[in-house]
C-alpha cells in the first residue's frame, strides 16, 4: 500500500497544493530513469511528470542521488518480502525446499527486472557498504544457519557462503543477459540450484 505523505492543502498564495504520494512519484521516477537512462533525466522533469513543483518536490527528495537511493530501497524491501513469502510457502524444516524457493525467486526476479535493477544499482556510485548490508544476503545466511544447526548442511561461515551463492545468482543472470539471445530459465536455474546444494550438502561421518 502506498505510504501518503501529507501536504498542506493550500499554499499562502490560496493555489491548491497537488496531491503528494511517495510512492507513485517513485513510479514516476521508475519509468522515465528506465525509459531515458539517469543521466538524461533530472528532478525537473520528474517534477513535471508527476505534476509537481520543482519546490514541492525538494521537501521531500532534495536530488536525483535522493530519488535513487529511495528507489534503491524499495526495490530491495520488494525483493526480500517476495524471497520471504516464496520460503514460507515451504515448511519450516523443509531445508531443501526453502533454499530452493530462494534461488528460484531471486533468479527469476531479477530477470523480470533488470531494467529497473540496473537503474538503482548502476545509477549511484559504487557502495560497498551497501552492497554487504543486503537484506537477501541477511535472509541466506539465516537460511545457512539453520539448516546447519538442524545438521542438513555444512558451511563453516554461513555468511561468506551467502555471499559468495548471491554473487554466484546475479553473475548467472548478468550472462544470460549479456548474450542477448532469447534463454531458457530453467537450465541456468537447475545448475545454480544444483551448485548451491553440493556446497553446502552434509558429509556424516564414517
Amino acid at each position: 500500500m502506498p505510504i501518503p505523505v501529507h501536504e498542506p492543502s493550500y499554499l499562502p498564495s490560496g493555489r491548491r497544493v497537488p496531491a503528494f504520494d511517495r510512492d507513485d512519484l517513485l513510479d514516476v521516477a521508475a519509468r522515465m530513469f528506465v525509459a531515458r537512462g539517469v543521466d538524461a533525466v533530472d528532478v525537473g522533469d520528474i517534477a513535471a511528470e508527476a505534476g509537481l513543483s520543482d519546490r514541492v518536490l525538494a521537501r521531500h527528495f532534495r536530488d536525483k542521488a535522493a530519488l535513487l537511493g529511495a528507489l534503491r530501497e524499495r526495490f530491495v524491501a520488494s525483493f526480500c518480502t517476495q524471497l520471504r513469502e516464496a520460503m514460507d510457502r515451504c515448511r519450516p524444516d523443509d531445508w531443501t525446499g526453502r533454499l530452493r524457493a530462494w534461488v528460484a525467486t531471486g533468479f527469476n526476479g531479477y530477470l523480470d527486472h533488470v531494467a529497473l535493477h540496473d537503474v538503482v544499482f548502476h545509477g549511484l556510485p559504487h557502495d560497498r557498504q551497501a552492497h554487504q548490508d543486503n537484506g537477501a544476503i541477511d535472509q541466506l545466511t539465516e537460511l545457512l544457519e539453520g539448516g546447519v544447526a538442524a545438521r542438513v548442511w555444512v558451511a563453516n561461515d554461513p555468511r561468506m557462503t551467502a555471499t559468495i551463492f548471491f554473487n554466484a545468482l546475479h553473475a548467472a543472470v548478468d550472462r544470460l543477459v549479456m548474450t542477448g539471445e532469447p534463454y531458457d530459465r530453467a537450465r541456468p536455474l537447475r545448475t545454480l540450484i544444483g551448485y548451491f546444494e553440493r556446497s553446502v550438502q552434509w558429509w556424516k561421518p564414517c
